[in-house]
């Protein structure tokens, strides 16, 4: 398997993967404040069950985290994703978090 680093976009706003030559990718929103609104996650269906997903949200949560921002997840698969690691809970808007 040939995987890049997960790097940010700003100019297509997203966190982005090229994996075997396909591209996987998490897209965002800022939002007023200290927030980010992670809006869809796209694991190219050659890459799927290798856990490529679950790495990018990782990935963009704990880059939430290093940034002191709180976390919208508009995203099904991050919102799921979210509920099974409790200890990024305290970032999301949708478990409590006070909006900044």
């Amino acid at each position: 398997m040939t995987t890049s680093p997960i790097t940010l976009n700003e100019s297509t706003h997203r966190f982005e993967q090229v994996v075997d030559g396909h591209t996987a990718y998490v897209e965002f929103e800022r939002l007023p404040g200290q927030a980010i609104a992670y809006t869809h996650t796209v694991v190219p269906e050659a890459l799927g069950g290798r856990g490529i997903g679950s790495a990018l949200v990782q990935h963009v949560m704990d880059y939430a985290r290093q940034q002191g921002l709180q976390v919208r997840p508009d995203c099904s698969f991050i919102h799921a994703w979210i509920e099974r690691h409790p200890a990024y809970q305290p970032l999301s808007l949708a478990h409590g978090a006070t909006p900044r």
